[in-house]
């Protein structure tokens, strides 16, 4: 036999010598790997969380899911962003940003550095909450002044004060709706 032959024959009974378990050994790492790559996407760069009320109708509604980024990300004025505070998460619109003064008057506008905001998407005035916030308020470093976009009666800001940067989870990137298609 020349040499090519025993090659051959080696590698034949190689081959028949293989494990039948061994197509669902290689299934299995390949779905383990794919698992470990969406649970570190979903982990650390994105993330999904549904809405937990109607205070950003009608762009977002209770129940919608949103994907949010979670990395660090510059967060501009007008960005919808997932944030945290007293134990509770929110969803909000930035509306001023850090060393920015902020004024919620009792006509129920809006003032940014002493310019009233015009906010072509908001339906309705932005009303002051008595007791908590004092205005004029300026903004310390890495603080964020949001607010919700159905203004009368939804918790931001307002109602308890700036959030800071470390509280805020990402910004909104897209948003499936999951109630009234």
């Amino acid at each position: 036999m020349d040499e090519k032959n025993v090659e051959a024959n080696t590698n034949t009974k190689e081959e028949k010598r293989q494990s039948p378990m061994a197509p669902i050994h290689r299934f299995l790492i390949n779905m383990l790997i794919i698992l470990t790559l969406i649970w570190a996407t979903f982990g650390f760069v994105f993330g999904l969380k549904t809405a937990p009320n109607n205070d950003m109708h009608p762009r977002i509604d209770q129940g919608d899911l949103m994907l949010f980024y979670r990395l660090e990300v510059t967060i501009r004025s007008h960005d919808v962003v997932v944030f945290n505070k007293n134990d509770t998460t929110y969803v909000g619109r930035v509306v001023a940003l850090p060393g920015e003064t902020v004024e919620v008057t009792e006509e129920g506008s809006l003032l940014i550095n002493g310019h009233a905001v015009i906010e072509p998407d908001i339906y309705s005035s932005t009303p002051p909450y008595i007791g908590f916030v004092s205005y004029p308020l300026t903004l310390g470093e890495d603080e964020y002044f949001i607010l919700v976009d159905s203004r009368d009666g939804g918790e931001d800001s307002r109602y308890f004060g700036p959030v800071e940067k470390d509280n805020i989870s990402g910004v909104v990137l897209a948003v499936l709706r999951r109630n009234v298609i």
